[in-house]
C-alpha cells in the first residue's frame, strides 16, 4: 500500500511547536488521516525511534532537533463524532478547545475545561492534561492504541496508572482515539462556562506571544505560579527567552529565544525557588531532542 501522507527530511521543528522553536527531524511524517498512519507504522523499522506531536505545545524540542521519525497529526487524526451510546469519539489529532465546543453544542457537560487546554487530544490523554479543576482521564471511556507493529487494541482507564499530569502503561504504544463519556446538561450553561473559561484564560495568561502553556506542575497545596512571583522572577530574562509578567508559570519566546535560552530559564526559575521556598518545581513541559 502506497502511503498518502507526507514525508518530509531534515525538516526544522520550529514551525509545528507553540514557542516557534526547535531544531531539525530526521524525518516528519504528517498522515493523511488514522488508517494511512497505522499502514505508515507498519514500514517503521523496530528500531527506528519515534516521536509524535499535536499542537507542539507543552514541548521543548532543543536546538538540536530530534533523532529518528517524528509524527505530527496537527491537521489530521481530526474525526469526532457522537456515538450511538451518547459518548463522544475523539481522534489523537482534534485540538481539545474544539472537543469542549463539540461537546457544549450537544448539551453534554464536563469536557467545558478542556477549552483551557491548548494541545490536541493525543497529547492530553498522554499526560492526563487539565485545565480549571478538570482532567482529562476522568471524561475518558476507553482508548484505541497503535503499537509498533501497526496493531490497534481498545483499552480502559484502569489498565493505565493515571496521577496529577502523568499516565503511565505501555510504553510501545500510541494513543489513536478515545470515546469520552459526558452527562446530559443544559448546552447554553455549558456554553457560557466555556465563554468564561476562555476569557478567564485570555485575562490571565500570555495567549498572544509564544508559550507552551504552564511549564512547572503545580506542587501538592500551591502553585507553582505563585511560588516563582514571590521569589521575584516575573520579567526575568535570559537572552530571548522571559518569565511572563502575566503569568508566572508561563516562559515566552520574545522573538529570538533558543531552546537553550529556555532551558537555561527553566533551571534558573527550579534553582532560585528552591533556594528561597525549598520547593523543587517539577517540569510539566516534555523536553526533547538534542543540544547543540
Amino acid at each position: 500500500m502506497t502511503m498518502e501522507g507526507q514525508l518530509l527530511k531534515h525538516e526544522k521543528l520550529a514551525k509545528y511547536t507553540s514557542w516557534r522553536i526547535g531544531g531539525p527531524a530526521d524525518q516528519l511524517y504528517i498522515p493523511q488521516d488514522r488508517q494511512d498512519l497505522v499502514e505508515f507504522i507498519k514500514t517503521m523499522p523496530e528500531s527506528e525511534p519515534v516521536f509524535w506531536m499535536g499542537l507542539g505545545s507543552n514541548l521543548l524540542v532543543r536546538d538540536g532537533g530530534i533523532r529518528g521519525t517524528v509524527i505530527n497529526t496537527k491537521g489530521r487524526l481530526k474525526e469526532m463524532s457522537l456515538t450511538d451510546d451518547g459518548s463522544v469519539y475523539v481522534e489523537a489529532g482534534v485540538p481539545c478547545a474544539h472537543v469542549a465546543r463539540f461537546c457544549g453544542e450537544r448539551g453534554l457537560i464536563g469536557a467545558e475545561f478542556l477549552a483551557g487546554i491548548p494541545g490536541t487530544m493525543g497529547g492530553a490523554l498522554k499526560m492526563n492534561a487539565g485545565a480549571f479543576d478538570g482532567e482529562t482521564w476522568a471524561i475518558v471511556k476507553c482508548v484505541d492504541m497503535l503499537d509498533r507493529s501497526g496493531k490497534v487494541m481498545q483499552r480502559k482507564p484502569e489498565e493505565f496508572k493515571i496521577s496529577y499530569r502523568s499516565v503511565q502503561g505501555f510504553g510501545n504504544e500510541w494513543f489513536l482515539s478515545c470515546l469520552l463519556m459526558l452527562q446530559q446538561g443544559d448546552t447554553v450553561a455549558s456554553q457560557q462556562k466555556i465563554k468564561g473559561l476562555l476569557e478567564k484564560r485570555g485575562a490571565t495568561q500570555p495567549t498572544n506571544q509564544p508559550s507552551c502553556g504552564s511549564v512547572f506542575k503545580n506542587p501538592p497545596g500551591d502553585y507553582a505560579a505563585r511560588l516563582i512571583e514571590q521569589t521575584g522572577l516575573k520579567g526575568y530574562v535570559i537572552g530571548g527567552a522571559c518569565v511572563s509578567e502575566k503569568h508566572a508559570n508561563f516562559i515566552v519566546n520574545t522573538g529570538t529565544a533558543t531552546a537553550a535560552d529556555i532551558e537555561a530559564l527553566i533551571y534558573y526559575v527550579q534553582n532560585k525557588v528552591e533556594q528561597q521556598h525549598g520547593v523543587v518545581l517539577q517540569t510539566e513541559v516534555c523536553m526533547v531532542g538534542e543540544s547543540l
